[in-house]
């Protein structure tokens, strides 16, 4: 069984290393959008966060959040990350220079929900068709469903 981090810990040595602004809750630790890829960089090298399980995102009446679960497979211990983007500009660094794992994680929420990764080695639509309109799993999308005459 994975044990998860203590986040208070995990949010106070952040900080140190980073300055204010992680902000740490029962379950996960909130990340400023500037910072999450020098934080997962240390996490990696620093607190040997070897694995990337999962990226991905969610969509809230005001923002959106981009979601990282880590894993240290020497500990067998588990972290989540969470970052909030605005929706007018839904920018979040690519982590896919850290974990090859990110690349194809971050073109599905980039497809899905249009978020888009900074540095992303090759962004692009991953389970959409190029000329797609919108993006499905936003709460105001409206397209027809697949296959749906107009």
């Amino acid at each position: 069984m994975t044990t998860s981090v203590d986040y208070n810990d995990l949010a106070s040595q952040l900080q140190g290393q980073f300055g204010q602004g992680f902000t740490p809750a029962e379950d996960y630790v909130e990340v400023p959008c500037a910072f999450i890829a020098k934080a997962a960089e240390y996490m990696k090298n620093t607190l040997g966060f070897d694995y990337l399980g999962m990226v991905t995102a969610a969509d809230y009446a005001d923002h959106f959040e981009v979601i990282y679960q880590l894993q240290s497979i020497k500990t067998n211990s588990s972290a989540l990350l969470k970052v909030r983007c605005p929706k007018d500009k839904p920018f979040v660094p690519s982590l896919a220079n850290l974990w090859l794992g990110a690349s194809l994680q971050e073109r599905e929420v980039y497809d899905l929900f249009g978020i888009e990764f900074t540095e992303h080695p090759h962004l692009k639509r991953i389970v959409l068709w190029d000329g797609f309109k919108g993006y499905p799993l936003r709460k105001d999308f409206k397209g027809k469903a697949y296959g749906a005459s107009d």
